[in-house]
């Protein structure tokens, strides 16, 4: 509500007057050109910096109020780049949760879209991740990230430019188990690749900080110049 937010006191605000409410349960996105904003609201999501002005709220209580371990834990986050280190894809899985049962980590790799090529890995879930998991293509590491960040039972789930760098066979992989990994959970979805996009609940667009619009692609294609443009271009790009 009414967030102002800028990293150093000397610095321009990367987020201003920004208000806006996702339902809980829903498949939200977030667009913008780069630098205008999106990471920081996943950033202040999370607890990582306070707000300057205005006031976040999570499941109903101002985030000043929850205890920042417990919210970290409520919130699981995949990035770009994700660090898979030597060890076994089930201790990978695990790394968030060491204490994990096998269960639940196959139950992890179910939904991040993950069980189909693991099962046909030599050893499954104790094959060998090799350093720097140069054995893994980049879709098979991203969905293995995104097994780790659900093995936690997070009730948030970001993926912060998480597909940005995949192929469109992954991409199309990762989109399709969205549905399953929203069931219960909240997911928000940064990404300058709108087709990730398309079945969200609804897309905030940003620009310099500041809300230009929300609300489902149909009705952003329509209706927001900003969006039509980005959307535009890439589709022109895809082409």
């Amino acid at each position: 509500e009414n967030i102002a937010f800028r990293y150093r006191q000397d610095d321009a605000f990367a987020l201003s007057e920004l208000s806006f409410e996702i339902p809980p349960g829903s498949i939200f996105g977030l667009v913008g050109r780069s630098g205008s904003g999106k990471s920081t609201v996943t950033r202040l999501t999370q607890g990582l910096y306070p707000v300057q002005q205005g006031l976040i709220r999570i499941g109903g209580h101002d985030v000043r109020e929850l205890d920042l371990n417990h919210l970290r834990r409520s919130v699981g986050v995949v990035l770009q780049d994700n660090f898979l280190f030597r060890g076994t894809v089930r201790e990978n899985i695990a790394a968030a949760k060491p204490d994990a049962t096998f269960e639940q980590v196959v139950e992890a790799a179910k939904l991040a879209g993950a069980v189909e090529f693991i099962e046909q890995l030599p050893r499954g879930y104790d094959t060998l991740i090799e350093e720097g998991a140069e054995n893994f293509s980049g879709g098979q590491r991203q969905r293995l990230s995104i097994a780790r960040a659900l093995v936690t039972d997070p009730k948030i789930l970001i993926l912060d430019e998480a597909t940005s760098a995949l192929d469109p066979e992954s991409e199309a992989i990762v989109k399709r188990s969205i549905k399953g990994i929203a069931s219960g959970r909240t997911v928000i979805i940064v990404s300058h690749r709108l087709s990730m996009l398309t079945d969200a609940d609804a897309i905030l667009v940003i620009e310099r900080g500041r809300l230009v619009d929300v609300g489902p692609h149909s009705q952003l294609v329509s209706r927001c110049t900003t969006y039509r443009h980005l959307w535009n271009q890439q589709t022109k790009l895809a082409g």
